[in-house]
């Protein structure tokens, strides 16, 4: 390395020799544990078992010191020599590891050659014993490792880690943990014992592959030339078929790759202080052959310790100058070109601008309007069985009309040409499916199969315990808060792997992955893994991007799928942390959540309730047996999903109609009419679920058997079939929908400054969609939407208070001529017919959320008050009676007036002393009573005491 002066020049001076670093007592004892460990796995030369006991001895030493001592971890984190052995160890680890558990290495790249899971376990259970120990030291070196990065100037170790090709070796020890650990192993066939130590191995598989991810967090944090080396590595593939990026915005990968290279080429240079340590090494130890040997120099880094001009150096010198991205089309030198624009990749920048929501700079795309919805909706209605009959639709066999085909009128307001000349051809699809059905694997699309990407396979093999690196990784890598600052060139490096993972089909299937992590570990918005996402999906929302994450998570059969679902929770968590402090109205955080809103509102008309209502309108029609049920296109599975979305979609408007400003682009959009129409599909297509049914309580019970031989099957007394695991599809419930969708329309009915009258905007909405029957029809008891009764008072309180157009379709829905007398009132009115006593309290009656008819004893005017009794189990309280004119009964079915202040109108009779709102809210109670008996076809109604304490008849049921 030192240049020599020419004797003939006495001036020059000559470069003095560097001084070798001092060598610690642990640094000693650490470098020649893994240099016998190295021996131990190449069997060159041959170590002993009592050697490999020193070994395993001073390794778990190494790792007590460096958790416990800061010196000791700074002294072995700036050795070179450690971090070389490492490489060296790991090197001569993964192809012995690879034989002994999954065969050997030349046939992981040749499926003809490749080791079945039964050839697999073979091969682990006979290696059991050596698998063992050295994964437990390989554990530990590991550990050691990622101790190591954590030091005051970290960006030392983290350097001399991708300096010595240590990095390399990382990635190479994950592929192995994943093939081990994602292999299908069949337990049932194994005996106790081979089954207990392929479970043992597979642990520690997946105990070394959480460290390294854990080393790779640490190596990675505030490093952008690692997070840059990583990126790539883990996200582009060899194998990616380019061909199916460009149904994903014309992107092409390998263009991608070779300028990602040309970046970390330029940005090569590491820091003098590594350098220096770097030259000293190469000096003092691997130019006198001393092991571990010398440094790599395959890599672009190698110009910082290598001999000036014996590699070619092509890193930018950092002037901290600021230069302006310049793009040169003609310019034949690939690298010269990249070092023009200066950012990372001109081909991620350019699939950005077309990819990224249309709306990003100003409002290109339009709200579609009620009437497309209407008219998607009967679409829907109409093609559903063909839908799913013909998942796998050619051209020609797209049907005319279709929820998916891409002949569909255009958005009012806007035509196609328009929309795809100013937002791409993402535009064109931003109401409807980006991609079409026939262009995705369906299998695929469901993580079935094997899956690109580096991580993509990690989160099926750990649990949320051990998984917390992962997402530590991905939300260190593209989350602004956790970034530097700007380039030279102005670049958010942050901003631009967010994109890149987004671009990349490597990275649509990790995120996809990690989405649905969530929901099949079931975790809540207060878990870490739950709060890492989040911050994850903040970021791709920071890019413009959630759009065409949502759409590149859709799968064809699925109205919503399983991702899509976790999306939007993470969303709504991220909507809500925004509600506690929302930024200013004017502001471009405000803004840019308002767009996103734009955009899933658009899905949840043009897509999701368009579907939902066309499979009620289905159930409605099996349930009039107008069509089999054997026509049903999806089973109860595909229903659950179709409710879980729903649901969640109510979940995300109901966070955004909290907030004045949001709820008011919701009353502009007309949320109300997808409101309804949801209410209408649910009432016509479910029947509502009682709360107590009289038929099965009158059900006598099964008697026991008499003999030895009863309840086996036989001819004289064979068996009752098994009730159902389940309902049928086309009986689905929906249950739990309407509670949300209540909750949303009383907050748009809410008045606009919390008194007076309900908003009058909302108000002449629900009427003009006829929503005053729908939400009547909630007034009836429904145990599949319990609590729905008292949500249906509050709306109707908002919705007539104040709108005597309201009061006016109210009166007119329940005025009606009274019906024909009972024969207990002829008997009443005419004495001479009377029926004794015992005869006239005997009654049958209609009770909400009882089917059929409940027999109850009326006590009559002269008797005592009632005895206490336990109440059977058909007991409820009967609904109260309508009063009119002071009190005074009335036995028709005519509902009253609502009272002067409230409609507006002359009052009719004296009004008792209360204030508004209490009148107000009786006056809804009574109106939800009566609107209760009347959808349940009660006759007259049942005689109760009145609320003001007059003498009237009471009911007493059994």
């Amino acid at each position: 390395m030192a240049s020599s002066s020419s004797p003939t020049e006495p001036d020059a001076p000559q470069k003095p020799r560097m001084e070798k670093r001092p060598v610690t007592v642990e640094e000693l004892c650490f470098t020649s544990a893994m240099s016998c460990f190295e021996g131990w796995l190449k069997l060159d030369p041959a170590i002993g078992p009592r050697t490999m006991a020193y070994v395993t001895k001073f390794i778990s030493r190494t790792l007590d010191k460096t958790l416990e001592s800061k010196e000791v971890r700074e002294a072995l984190a700036t050795s070179v020599e450690v971090w070389i052995w490492l490489t060296r160890d790991f090197a001569a680890a993964i192809p012995s590891l690879t034989t002994r558990s999954i065969g050997p290495l030349s046939s992981l790249n040749d499926p003809d050659k490749g080791v079945t899971p039964q050839e697999s376990t073979t091969l682990i259970t006979k290696n059991h014993h050596s698998l063992k120990e050295d994964l437990t030291l390989l554990i530990k070196l590991m550990h050691v490792a990622r101790n190591l990065e954590v030091i005051t100037e970290h960006f030392i170790p983290q350097e001399l880690t991708a300096a010595s090709q240590f990095d390399q070796m990382l990635y190479q020890t994950i592929i192995l943990c994943v093939n081990v650990t994602s292999k299908a192993y069949d337990g049932d066939i194994l005996e106790d014992s081979a089954r207990q130590k392929i479970s043992e191995i597979n642990e520690l598989y997946k105990k070394l592959l959480v460290t390294c991810l854990q080393q790779a967090q640490n190596w990675i944090n505030r490093n952008d030339r690692n997070k840059m080396s990583f990126w790539a590595t883990v996200l582009f593939d060899d194998d990616e078929n380019s061909d199916e990026n460009n149904l994903y915005g014309d992107f092409r990968p390998d263009v991608a790759k070779m300028e990602v290279t040309n970046w970390y080429e330029r940005n090569s240079r590491l820091s003098p202080k590594t350098r220096q340590l770097l030259l000293e090494y190469e000096e003092n130890v691997a130019s006198r052959g001393l092991p571990p040997g010398h440094l790599p120099c395959i890599s672009p880094l190698a110009g910082n310790w290598m001999p000036e001009g014996s590699v070619r150096v092509r890193a930018d010198e950092d002037t901290g100058e600021k230069i302006t991205p310049k793009w040169k089309e003609d310019e034949p030198d690939k690298f010269t070109q990249d070092r023009l624009y200066g950012r990372v990749s001109r081909e991620v920048d350019t699939w950005w601008l077309k990819t990224r929501d249309p709306n990003y700079d100003s409002w290109v795309v339009p709200m579609p309007t009620v009437e497309f919805a209407q008219q998607r909706t009967e679409n829907c209605k109409a093609n559903l069985i063909n839908r799913y009959a013909h998942a796998y639709r050619t051209e020609e066999q797209e049907i005319e009309g279709s929820v998916h085909s891409g002949d569909e009128a255009p958005l009012p307001g806007g035509s196609v040409e328009h929309e795809g000349k100013d937002g791409g051809h993402y535009a064109h699809d931003y109401n409807d499916d980006m991609i079409e059905e026939e262009d995705i694997d369906d299998d695929e699309s469901y993580g079935e199969g094997p899956m690109s990407g580096l991580l993509t396979e990690v989160p099926n093999i750990l649990d949320p315990q051990q998984i917390e690196a992962l997402h530590l990784i991905i939300k260190n890598c593209i989350l602004d808060a956790s970034g530097g600052p700007l380039t030279n060139a102005g670049e958010n490096l942050q901003k631009t792997r967010c994109r890149m993972l987004l671009a990349l089909e490597c990275g649509r299937s990790l995120l996809r992955e990690i989405l649905v992590f969530i929901a099949v570990w079931e975790k809540s918005e207060h878990s870490t893994i739950f709060l890492l996402t989040t911050q994850i999906v903040e970021a791709i929302h920071h890019n413009a991007l959630i759009p065409f994450a949502w759409q590149s998570l859709r799968i064809p059969k699925d109205i919503i799928s399983p991702a899509q679902t976790v999306l939007l929770r993470l969303v709504n968590t991220m909507l809500k942390q925004r509600n506690n402090d929302p930024p200013p109205p004017d502001s471009k955080e405000h803004l840019r959540d308002v767009k996103l809103i734009h955009f899933l509102f658009i899905q949840f008309r043009s897509r999701i309730v368009p579907e939902c209502a066309a499979l009620m309108h289905l159930q409605a029609q099996i349930r009039n047996d107008l069509i089999d049920p054997a026509d049903f296109p999806v089973d109860s599975w595909d229903m659950e999903r179709a409710k879980d979305g729903l649901q969640q979609f109510l979940e995300l408007l109901t966070t955004v109609s909290e907030l004045p400003e949001t709820r008011a682009y919701l009353i502009e959009w007309e949320l109300v009419y997808e409101l309804i129409v949801l209410l209408k599909g649910l009432d016509a297509g479910v029947p509502k679920k009682p709360m107590v049914d009289p038929a099965t309580q009158r059900r006598a019970p099964a008697p026991p058997p008499s003999s030895a031989d009863d309840g086996y099957d036989s001819e004289d007394h064979p068996l009752a079939p098994p009730p159902p695991m389940q309902e049928p599809a086309h009986k689905f419930p929906w249950a739990g929908v309407k509670g949300p969708i209540l909750n949303i329309l009383a907050g748009l009915l809410h008045p606009l400054y919390n008194h007076g009258p309900g908003n009058p905007a909302v108000q002449e909405q629900v009427l003009r969609h006829n929503g005053l029957v729908s939400l009547l029809g909630c007034c009836v008891y429904d145990d599949h939407n319990r609590f729905a009764r008292e949500r249906v008072q509050l709306c109707l309180k908002f919705l007539l208070h104040g709108s005597e157009e309201a009061n006016n379709t109210l009166r007119s829905l329940v005025t009606m001529p009274p019906p024909p007398p009972s024969a207990s009132h002829q008997h009443a009115a005419d004495p001479s017919t009377a029926q004794p006593q015992q005869q006239q309290q005997i009654q049958s009656v209609r009770v909400d959320g009882i089917p059929g008819e409940v027999r109850v004893r009326v006590r009559a005017p002269d008797e005592g008050p009632p005895r206490p009794s336990p109440p059977s189990a058909a007991a409820t309280r009967a609904l109260p009676s309508l009063q009119e004119n002071g009190g005074v009964r009335n036995g028709s079915n005519v509902l009253p007036p609502i009272q002067s202040e409230v409609a507006g109108g002359p009052a009719t009779a004296p009004i008792t002393t209360r204030n508004r709102s209490e009148g107000l809210l009786r006056d809804i109670i009574t109106l939800a009573d009566e609107a209760a008996r009347l959808a349940m076809g009660g006759g007259g109604g049942i005689e109760t005491g009145d609320e003001d304490g007059d003498e009237t008849e009471e009911d007493d049921f059994m």
